[in-house]
């Protein structure tokens, strides 16, 4: 079978491998498409010190189950069309025990520790599968996972009608957590410092949107909220000045939720901190998300397809991740289409 493999940094290509042997309390997993992702990206540049090589890269997997045991616990059949959650945990540490096992000690992520599914066979735990919609086409089912980051972003900053969410980072989960917004009837502001990023937030029905190179950060919320600030801030970004600046917009009393993954720590002032009693709360992949998130695709109640730059077969995987380290400007969601 093919797969997509990184030897070292800047090393990748598609190799050929024995179809995997699935075990006890495993599915074989005919896959169908795989998205690329940010993390895909870190592995090829060899910027994620996660990552260990050889690697198959690919953790937003879609496929059908070709092997698996009759017995499984969510009782799938040969045939189902299914995702993969690709966070696996180890069941067993405090975490993992109180159901957060997005948070486990151990966790290890597909297409880093481990290898991942940008393949033409892949084997997985039969527990942590999907089914997905029927009518859902392959080159959607894979959105499903960066949207249930987003959603558990969201889930982690307890979003509410009404309330205004100030977004850092105008990438794909920013996005997807301004779309998830809308669906909760929240108000999204969304903020980042490149202006086609901000116009494509604007087409997606996002109102308020904030370039701080070009106007006063802090004074924008203040008019769009009525000087409450934002009871909510979502930073999506990774940026040390992001992660900064969601102390000054939060409001008193309000949450803010940690998403990006910065390169090095952000010295903060902590009185703020304890002036507005602010939460400040981190949220790591996604736990339980799934379901609500291949509803939201498949009633178009978020419109997941806008973010879809373009398909690709498996062989041009290599070269397609070049051009996005190159060009990531034009790229939002790629997606491998494998079967």
């Amino acid at each position: 079978m093919k797969a997509v493999r990184i030897d070292s940094p800047w090393n990748i290509s598609v190799v050929d491998r024995n179809i995997p042997t699935r075990g006890s309390g495993q599915a074989l997993i005919k896959v169908k498409s795989v998205g690329i992702c940010g993390s895909d990206i870190g592995a090829f540049r060899g910027t994620n010190k996660l990552v260990s090589y050889p690697r198959i890269i690919g953790h937003e997997i879609a496929g059908e189950i070709a092997e698996i045991d009759p017995d499984n616990p969510k009782g799938f059949e040969v045939g189902d069309r299914v995702v993969v959650d690709p966070y696996l945990y180890c069941g067993h540490c405090y975490p993992c025990s109180i159901g957060r096992t997005n948070c486990c000690v151990d966790l290890k992520v597909l297409g880093v520790h481990v290898d991942g599914g940008m393949t033409e066979y892949f084997v997985h735990p039969d527990h942590m599968l999907t089914k997905t919609p029927e009518a859902m086409s392959w080159e959607m089912a894979p959105l499903s996972e960066p949207l249930t980051i987003s959603l558990h972003g969201l889930h982690r900053g307890e979003v509410k009608a009404g309330e205004h969410l100030v977004i850092f980072g105008a990438g794909p989960i920013g996005l997807m957590a301004a779309m998830g917004a809308l669906h909760y009837k929240a108000i999204p502001i969304m903020v980042d410092l490149v202006p086609e990023r901000l116009e494509f937030a604007r087409s997606l029905g996002v109102q308020h949107t904030i370039n701080p190179s070009k106007e006063s950060l802090v004074e924008r919320v203040g008019e769009i909220t009525d000087g409450r600030m934002a009871e909510v801030v979502m930073e999506a970004s990774g940026a040390n000045s992001a992660i900064r600046s969601a102390l000054d917009v939060v409001s008193h009393a309000g949450r803010i939720v940690f998403t990006g993954w910065p390169d090095h720590d952000t010295e903060l002032p902590t009185g703020i901190i304890t002036k507005k009693e602010v939460d400040i709360r981190g949220a790591r992949t996604s736990v339980n998300e799934f379901d609500e998130a291949l509803d939201l695709i498949n009633t178009d109640s978020v419109p997941m397809r806008s973010i879809l730059t373009k398909t690709i077969s498996i062989e041009e995987a290599p070269e397609t991740l070049r051009d996005i380290e190159k060009n990531p400007g034009a790229y939002m969601k790629v997606v491998v289409m494998v079967g």
